[in-house]
C-alpha cells in the first residue's frame, strides 16, 4: 500500500490510477494525515463493518471472520426456569 500527498497525487494522477487498476491501494495524505484511500471500484471486502475495524483489518492488526467461518462459540441452549445452578451444571455435564 502506497501513501501519497495531495500535490503529488494531483501531478501524477494517471500513474496512480493505473496502479489502482492493478489492485494497488493508495492512501492520500494531507500534511501527514491520511484523508482518503484510492482502491479499485467494487473492492470493498469489509462492507458493513465499522470503518475503524475495517482500517485495522487492512493494516493486518485484526482478522475479520468470514460468513463461512464456523461460529466462535457454541449455541446456548435454553434451560428450564426454576432450576438451581447445581442442577443446570449437572445436566450439562451428563453422567459422570
Amino acid at each position: 500500500m502506497k501513501t501519497v500527498g495531495i500535490r503529488e497525487l494531483k501531478n501524477r494522477l494517471s500513474e496512480y490510477v493505473r496502479e489502482v487498476r492493478l489492485g494497488e491501494r493508495v492512501l492520500v495524505s494531507d500534511r501527514g494525515t491520511i484523508v482518503a484511500e484510492l482502491r479499485e471500484a467494487g473492492a470493498d471486502e469489509h462492507d458493513g463493518v465499522p470503518s475503524g475495524l475495517a482500517a485495522l483489518a487492512r493494516d493486518g492488526q485484526v482478522t475479520l471472520a468470514s460468513i463461512d467461518s464456523p461460529p466462535s462459540y457454541p449455541k446456548l441452549r435454553r434451560v428450564a426456569a426454576g432450576l438451581s445452578t447445581r442442577q443446570i451444571l449437572n445436566a450439562g455435564r451428563g453422567a459422570r
